[in-house]
This record gives structure tokens, sequence and C-alpha cells, in this order.
């Protein structure tokens, strides 16, 4: 998992309450054992029409939201089934931090899990973001996690909270594999006192 201390990124909107993880991505396409490739997918529904050509109406098929590594979402996002594709999904896309109202629990842990930053902020401080995002040139959000504040596109500093275990696992890069890992020494220790003979 890459560490995320503090980056500036493109930012899309996608101003829709209770966005489930289906929506994110789609049952059919759960087939998969790695977690790369769920990109192609993300929104499936929404942002393709039946023939497979972009549809024109979908959020995040602007062009000033090419290459966006921010998402300021409505509130509920990722509420749903437990699917941890959803969170490799948004991941896979480009997205490196997702901001809303309110989170499914699951979906939060999961993104928190795999190194996507899921930000909670009031629904108004939300929606003033939102309405800072130029929708014809694009806008740029930068979060510092170190500090645990975001500039938003009209210059403010806006602070946030993260649970510090979360936290400490994103600065990091620590999948669960890589915190285990920091206990190694003794994990190695306690094996060898331990050997069968």
């Amino acid at each position: 998992m890459k560490a995320f201390r503090r980056e500036t990124g493109r930012v899309a909107v996608l101003d829709r309450p209770d966005v489930d993880t289906d929506q994110i991505v789609p049952k059919q396409f759960l087939k998969r054992i790695e977690r790369t490739g769920y990109g192609d997918y993300l929104f499936f529904d929404w942002r393709y029409e039946e023939d497979g050509s972009p549809r024109p109406g979908f959020e995040l098929n602007r062009a000033e939201f090419s290459g966006a590594r921010v998402l300021l979402a409505g509130r509920n996002f990722g509420c749903g089934s437990s699917r941890e594709h959803a969170a490799w999904a948004l991941q896979d896309y480009g997205f490196d931090v997702v901001i809303a109202p309110s989170f499914g629990d699951i979906f939060r842990t999961n993104a928190g899990k795999v190194g996507l930053v899921a930000i909670v902020l009031p629904d108004a401080e939300v929606k003033r973001l939102m309405e800072s995002v130029d929708l014809d040139t694009g806008s740029e959000v930068t979060v510092d996690l170190e500090r645990k504040v975001l500039v938003s596109p009209d210059g403010r500093e806006v602070p946030f909270e993260l649970d510090e275990a979360t936290r400490f696992r994103l600065l990091d890069g620590l999948d669960d594999i890589g915190l285990t890992l920091q206990h190694e020494d003794a994990i190695t220790a306690y094996e060898t006192a331990h050997e069968i003979a």
C-alpha cells in the first residue's frame, strides 16, 4: 500500500446521496480475483450507454473531471454490501481521496485498509466545496493528512478528523500484512521459543 501524506489533485463532484457499493461496482464484475482492473467498471451502469459508449450526462464523464484524484460525494457514500471491490474500483480508477458527509461503515473501513482516504465533513462544508469547483475548467484540492487539513479550490483551509489507527496506516502505507510485519522480531522470537523438537 502506498503511503499518503499530502497530495494536490483534480477534484470531481458526484453530488448524489446513498451511492451504494453495487452502484460503485456492479456485481457482474466481481469475478476477478486480483485487486486491479476494477477502475474500468467504476459506476459502470451510470458511466456507459448500453452500446458501451460514455453517457454524456454522467458527472465523471465531464472533461473537467478527467484525471481526478479527489471525489466529492453525497451523504452515505458506500452504503450497501460489504464488497471491498468498491474501494478497489475507486482506487484503480485513480481516486486517492473521497470526501463526503457520511460513509457506509464497512466501506470506510475497507477504504482505509487499501489506502483510499475517506474524509467526513459536515454536509454544509461538502456542499460549499462542491460549489467552489470550477465546472468550466476544473479545480484542485490539496489534502494534507499530516496536518489533517485540506485546501479547498477557493483557498480555504478546512480541518478534518480521521481516527488515529487509520491515519497511522495511511501515513506509513501499511496494509494488514505491513502492520503485522512491524512485529516480525517478536513473532520470530515467539516462534523460536516455541519450536517443536
